[in-house]
C-alpha cells in the first residue's frame, strides 16, 4: 500500500560526501514531515534531520553545517546531502515519512535502512 525506500548509502572516506534518497510510493495524496534517522552499531536510533511540508528544517547538532535535507513534493522524495563525512557518521540511515489519512490520523512509515560507512 505505502512503501518507503532509501538508497544512496555506501563506503566513503573521511571528508567525502554522499547523497541519500528516500522515495515514498503507493496510495497517498500528500506528505507531512519527512525525516532522516540513523542508528550507529550498538547505539540507539537518533534523529538526523527533519523537514516539514512547508520546508522548515531542523538538524542534529552533530550534523548541522555538514548535512542538508531537502524534498521534492511532486515525486514524494526526500534527500540528505552529507558533506565532510566523519567516522562517527557511520550508521544505518532510515527514512521516516508522516502521512495524513482520511480517518484524521497520521501514519508513520519507515524505510528498510541504508548503510553508510565512513572510514578513517
Amino acid at each position: 500500500q505505502v512503501q518507503v525506500m532509501e538508497s544512496g548509502g555506501g563506503l566513503v572516506r573521511t571528508g567525502g560526501s554522499l547523497r541519500l534518497s528516500c522515495a515514498a510510493s503507493g496510495s497517498m495524496l500528500s506528505i507531512n514531515d519527512m525525516a532522516w534517522y540513523r542508528q550507529p552499531p550498538g547505539k540507539q536510533r537518533e534523529l538526523v534531520a527533519r523537514i516539514s511540508s512547508i520546508g522548515s528544517t531542523n538538524y542534529a547538532d552533530s550534523v548541522k553545517g555538514r548535512f542538508t535535507i531537502s524534498r521534492d513534493g511532486a515525486e514524494n522524495t526526500v534527500y540528505l546531502q552529507m558533506n565532510n563525512l566523519k567516522p562517527e557518521d557511520t550508521a544505518v540511515y532510515y527514512c521516516n515519512v508522516e502521512l495524513p489519512f482520511p480517518d484524521g490520523l497520521q501514519y508513520y512509515f519507515w524505510g528498510q535502512g541504508t548503510q553508510v560507512t565512513v572510514s578513517s
